[in-house]
This record gives C-alpha cells, structure tokens and sequence, in this order.
C-alpha cells in the first residue's frame, strides 16, 4: 500500500489523499463575498492554495497578514494565490474586514476536503476556541498541469512554511524547471 493509500500525511485509514505529482483532488472554495474557487483538472496556470486553521488562531493572523503583504511577489510570478479554512462566512469574513486581507478567503471547508487533502484535522479544545472540526495548516502548490508540485501540511498551528522560502521555491521551479520531489513510490 502506498503512503497516500494508507492515510499519510493525516487523511486517516483508507483515505486517498493529495500527494505529489499527481493532481489535486476536485475542490470547489466558496469565497467570503460571494462566488469561488474550483481546483482540479483545467483549472490554468500556477495556483497556491493555503489551508489555515481559522478566526480562532492567532497564529494563522500573523501568517496570513504576511501573506498579504507579498502577493504582488507571487503575481509577479503568475501564482494565483487563494487561502481556506472550516470558519463559516461569517467568521471568514470577519477576518477578512479585520484584517484587510487582500487574497480571496474561502470557507466551510468540509472534513472529507480536509482527509483528501491530507490534512490533519482537530476538535476544538473548547466551545471558546471554535464549534467545529477544523484543519491544521497546510500549503498546496499546483502546477499548470494541474498537479502537485509542492506541498506541506501540519499538525500545530507553529509549524508551517515560511512564505520567503515559499516564494524562492517557486522561483527556482519556474526559472530552472525543477521537477515534482519526494514522488518515490507514491506514483
């Protein structure tokens, strides 16, 4: 059985999840303000899709303000730039109005996204931090393909790529033609 057959990366047993390499699973992101964000086969272009944990996090606020602050880098490089989470609209977009995010926020991301995406997902610790299931971060580079070039998940809100490095990434695959890493035998 292959890693993405048997649940790494947190999809859980059975589960067939995003890995490397291969396309990422159909996604439709509704978008705070209306409309979304359909992933899968024929969607053009470089997209960089980020899962963050929700209005509960802190630490998501931080990332995502820097985020923010860099996206005319990423559209400098052609990457489209859209980030998620399990919030409802209206918790995502209270982020949204707080914070002045300039990247389309989605919401309601449901579990079963969450395990086919490989996401690790958490209960709330308490009715104060969230009423919901919800999914540790996770960042989801796709290709013009349409599949997976770089990818990175977490179980812990401290542990997540750091967007410079992200950026550099980027840059190099684009510039120097750097291949899908880490596909043995996974596809």
């Amino acid at each position: 059985m292959s890693a993405a057959e048997n649940g790494a990366g947190g999809g859980g047993a059975g589960h067939v999840v995003a890995h490397p390499g291969a396309p990422l699973p159909p996604l439709n992101v509704p978008l705070v303000g209306g409309g979304e964000r359909a992933y899968g086969p024929g969607k053009p272009g470089w997209s960089l899709l980020i899962v963050y944990r929700g209005r509960h996090c802190p630490r998501c606020k931080t990332y995502l303000n820097k985020l923010s602050a860099m996206l005319e880098a990423f559209a400098e490089r052609d990457v489209d730039v859209t980030v998620t989470s399990a919030d409802p609209p209206e918790r995502a977009g209270a982020d949204v109005d707080e914070f002045g995010w300039r990247m389309p926020v989605g919401h309601s991301l449901a579990v079963e996204d969450m395990e086919r995406l490989g996401l690790y997902v958490s209960d709330p610790a308490s009715a104060q931090e969230t009423d919901r299931p919800f999914a540790e971060p996770g960042l989801f580079l796709i290709n013009p393909d349409g599949n997976l070039h770089m990818m990175g998940t977490s179980n812990a809100a401290s542990c997540r790529p750091d967007l410079d490095l992200v950026l550099d990434g980027i840059i190099g695959i684009q510039t120097r033609g750097l291949p899908v890493r880490g596909t043995r035998g996974i596809v």
